[in-house]
């Protein structure tokens, strides 16, 4: 009797766990919608092995950084959380910073105190700064241009063009177009690159497009970084507005875009009012505008919420066959390489520095 007892209480002990382990995995799948929607359950994602110990540091202290609404705030133009990376970026980067005017544009430009590089001489690049067409001006010029600046021995113009809530597109079209025209009179179009970070990203597309519509001749290379050359309801629209945000900004991703909506307007109020159909505000939507793109490159992080745009822009100009390239870094968020102390930052401003190098005239 007792091995019977025995086997018994062993057969519904069995019988409980199994149970359990079946409640806890149907709790636990994942779901999909009639219109193929995803629900994904709770999960816990680690840190990428394969980054640096350092961007391993970065990335858990940017986390903790985003989930402090006062270290995003602005003082002077300067988010509080860049504050270090920019007082380090000048220590790093020995750069002269002039404070100027060019065709009515207030402007910054850099040199490095190294001299600029012969075969730099008759080059230049212009900066557009992020901030999301509302801000980070100075701190998003400074951090983007002097290291391009002081590694590639290179001038480096950076724009404070108009931004909201004063403005509205295309004023930053226009600022980057009058300032483009007053420096083709020094050099040619050629020898002229363009690129940003995240909206200065955005507006370097924008303003190789604004280019063609106005009769301007292309640039020699332009540089998308943080972006693509797409706008969206949510994010930069794709999967990395609801995959790639939570783990890169530590913030819960957006609700789904209603259908009757999909098409709405993108939230930035600096295009309140615009066309989202023209391909002046989103040149992804035209292939006629990208195939004549001069060389782009494009850089993105996996836990970047601008990573699928990033990745459908490289993949349009390609079939337009445009000479673009598009460089992903694993585990790492939105502007990443604001930080100069991390190798991949410092890997970054390498492709960049090569990549103008190598397309510009000379």
């Amino acid at each position: 009797m007792r091995r019977l007892a025995t086997a018994l209480l062993a057969g519904v002990l069995s019988l409980t766990a199994s149970c359990l382990a079946m409640a806890q995995t149907q709790a636990t799948a994942v779901q999909i919608d009639p219109d193929g929607a995803v629900h994904v359950p709770a999960m816990t994602v680690p840190m990428s092995s394969f980054l640096s110990p350092e961007a391993k540091a970065y990335v858990i202290q940017h986390l903790e950084d985003m989930q402090h609404p006062e270290r995003v705030q602005q003082t002077n133009g300067v988010p509080v959380f860049m504050a270090g990376y920019l007082a380090r970026q000048k220590v790093l980067f020995k750069v002269d910073r002039q404070d100027t005017t060019i065709a009515g544009v207030h402007a910054y430009i850099y040199r490095p105190k190294a001299g600029i590089a012969p075969g730099n001489r008759r080059r230049i690049l212009i900066n557009l700064h992020g901030g999301g067409f509302s801000g980070c001006f100075p701190a998003c010029a400074e951090l983007e241009s002097m290291p391009v600046a002081a590694l590639g021995r290179i001038e480096v113009v950076s724009l404070d063009y108009r931004e909201a809530p004063e403005h509205r597109f295309p004023a930053a079209s226009e600022d980057v177009a009058a300032v483009y025209r007053q420096l083709l009179k020094r050099y040619p179009a050629k020898n002229i690159g363009i690129y940003g970070c995240s909206a200065g990203g955005i507006l370097t597309g924008m303003s190789v497009a604004w280019f063609q519509a106005h009769g301007l001749p292309r640039p020699g290379a332009v540089g998308m970084f943080c972006s693509g050359a797409t706008l969206a309801t949510v994010g930069f629209g794709g999967d990395s507005a609801y995959t790639a945000a939570p783990l890169g900004e530590a913030r819960p991703a957006p609700p789904p875009v209603p259908p009757d909506r999909a098409s709405g307007g993108p939230p930035l109020g600096y295009f309140a009012g615009a066309d989202v159909t023209d391909p002046l505000v989103a040149p992804a939507l035209s292939m006629d505008v990208l195939r004549r793109f001069p060389p782009t490159l494009i850089i993105t992080g996996t836990r970047g919420f601008e990573m699928s745009s990033a990745v459908y822009t490289h993949s349009l100009l390609v079939k337009a066959g445009v000479d673009a390239r598009l460089h992903v870094w694993e585990g790492l968020f939105h502007g990443f390489f604001y930080n100069p102390d991390v190798p991949e930052s410092r890997d970054a401003y390498d492709v960049m520095v090569k990549f103008f190098d190598r397309n510009l005239g000379r």
